[in-house]
């Protein structure tokens, strides 16, 4: 973590902020360089970027690792809005550059604009309006529909989820709500029935996506889920572009399955060509979900607030890359950082069902450290999966807006046999799932235990995590599966209960395992699952 300016620090400003936001960084002690549109002139930017503590920006500025290597004395980069892909937060990180956004500025916003759609929808106000304006009077052609009674399908409940939800029940809507993390006290306490994906796509009358592109939502109405869908259904996207099977969209649009669609985001933006474009029941926007002037001034003043704060006072907030700990805290805290965050990531991965709870247990010198920064860091790691734009600030917030409760145990005694031991437990709606680690002198983090069973395994990028029956031909069969397939293994791992009891292996290879492989490993007589993971 740099150290903070001791004179007065400077800002860049690159893109459009109000001046309200520019007279924050004024009326708290900063020097401020409003140019906005620099950000457009690369070489420009790039010969007087040395010059600055802190960089405010918002889509048009793109900070490369080569603007970055002329940022001798940046400390900050502030993001007003959410997305910080026109950011190479790697190379930032690499440089002790704090990256910070606003990730709950846009919530209203987007969130009213999904309402827009559905009344849009039910009503055909754009066709009309079209219609109407070329000199038509085709009232009997556009017959809507009432939103009174029907039930809305919310995919997805977090902070924007909830808002879309608010607002449907007071218009009177029934809402049930499909979300892994979503509890149910959580769900009771915003008004709506919680269900599996299954039951919303038969019960919805209209479908509102509110989801992070992850693998795991990727197509997430696919044309097997849309088929799942009760006929008529309307379909709402203001969230992420490849959630929603484009081509399979249009199918069931053409067969008239699917009644009409309204979509703010698409696969490839900007959107000039799409299979959904020129249907009759279809509704596009051009990504407008955050284009409200609210929306906009709200982000620029809390990214000014935030960056204020960290030059000040070295107080972070919604970093994307770094907790929120001390310059002198952070070499001894890194390497445990990285151990709560794997270990979470890990058990994260092999979480499906919703998350109630997570404690983490610090055991021995761990625990006299700050361990709020690891207790975020383990949160990070097993939201991520789902939620790939959690971070380690944002991480307690989001936990704790979807109900589930963070335990945090110290037990500065004794630590079996290790210094340090971090515990995790992800308490889910099916089974708790627990593993266990520490850092050895190399800085390393290994986990040391899975399902109360020891190990010692480092972690690598590829893992392939296997239970089974410890029972002699195991070995022989996985490696021979992985090696015809020319999947090389790194590192090899095992743990039992007991002898002939039940195992486990945490196994590194060097390369993706197809799901054709991971179906040939659970087919050998003594595995009882596996599952890939990543770090």
């Amino acid at each position: 973590m740099p150290k903070l300016t001791q004179t007065k620090p400077k800002v860049l400003i690159t893109d459009a902020l109000s001046d309200a936001a520019v007279q924050i960084f004024r009326d708290r002690g900063i020097e401020v360089d409003f140019q906005p549109g620099l950000g457009k002139d690369k070489e420009a930017l790039a010969a007087i970027i040395g010059q600055y503590d802190g960089l405010a920006i918002r889509s048009a500025t793109k900070v490369t690792d080569k603007l970055l290597a002329q940022a001798t004395r940046l400390k900050v980069i502030g993001r007003a809005g959410i997305g910080v892909d026109t950011i190479d937060v790697p190379a930032a990180t690499a440089r002790g550059v704090i990256v910070m956004n606003t990730p709950f500025g846009n919530s209203i916003t987007t969130a009213e604009h999904a309402i827009a759609l559905i009344f849009a929808l039910a009503r055909q106000i754009p066709a009309a309006d079209a219609s109407t304006q070329a000199g038509k009077w085709e009232k009997n052609r556009f017959m809507g529909v009432e939103l009174t009674a029907k039930t809305l399908g919310v995919v997805g409940c977090g902070n924007i989820g909830a808002v879309v939800a608010d607002r449907a029940i007071g218009l009177k809507l029934k809402v049930i709500a499909y979300d892994p993390f979503l509890t149910p006290e959580r769900a009771f306490e915003i008004g709506v029935e919680k269900v599996e994906l299954d039951e919303l796509l038969a019960r919805a009358d209209i479908i509102t996506l509110h989801v992070p592109l992850t693998d795991k939502t990727r197509n997430l109405l696919s044309e097997e889920n849309l088929a799942k869908t009760k006929r008529g259904v309307r379909i709402v996207n203001c969230a992420r572009g490849g959630l929603v099977d484009e081509i399979a969209l249009r199918a069931a649009l053409d067969s008239g399955h699917v009644a009409g669609a309204a979509l703010d985001v698409f696969v490839t933006e900007p959107a000039i060509e799409n299979p959904l474009f020129g249907h009759p029941n279809v509704i596009c926007t051009p990504h407008l979900g955050a284009a409200t002037s609210e929306a906009q001034e709200n982000v620029a003043l809390q990214i000014a607030e935030q960056m204020a704060d960290y030059l000040l006072s070295g107080a972070i907030t919604n970093a994307i890359n770094f907790p929120s700990i001390s310059a002198e805290e952070a070499p001894r805290l890194k390497p445990f950082v990285a151990l709560c965050e794997k270990l979470g990531s890990f058990l994260g991965q092999l979480t499906e069902a919703p998350i109630k709870g997570i404690r983490i247990t610090y055991e021995g010198t761990v625990a006299g450290m700050n361990t709020r920064a690891l207790t975020s860091a383990a949160v990070t790691g097993a939201l991520r999966p789902i939620l790939q734009e959690v971070n380690m600030v944002s991480a307690p917030v989001i936990a704790r807006d979807r109900g589930i409760v963070i335990d945090e145990i110290k037990r500065e005694g004794g630590a079996s046999d290790y210094e340090s031991v971090v515990r995790i437990t992800v308490d889910a709606e099916d089974m708790p799932r627990d593993a266990a680690g520490t850092v050895f002198n190399d800085g390393k983090p290994r986990v040391i235990e899975i399902r109360g069973i020891n190990i010692d395994a480092p972690f690598a990028p590829l893992m392939l995590y296997v239970r089974n029956h410890d029972r002699p031909g195991f070995v022989g069969s996985f490696g021979t599966v992985l090696g015809e397939a020319g999947v090389n293994l790194a590192t090899f791992a095992m743990g039992r209960e007991a002898e002939g009891g039940n195992a486990i292996a945490f196994v590194a290879v060097d390369a993706e395992v197809s799901p054709e492989v991971l179906k040939a490993i659970e087919a050998i007589p003594q595995v009882k699952r596996v599952r890939p993971v990543r770090f």
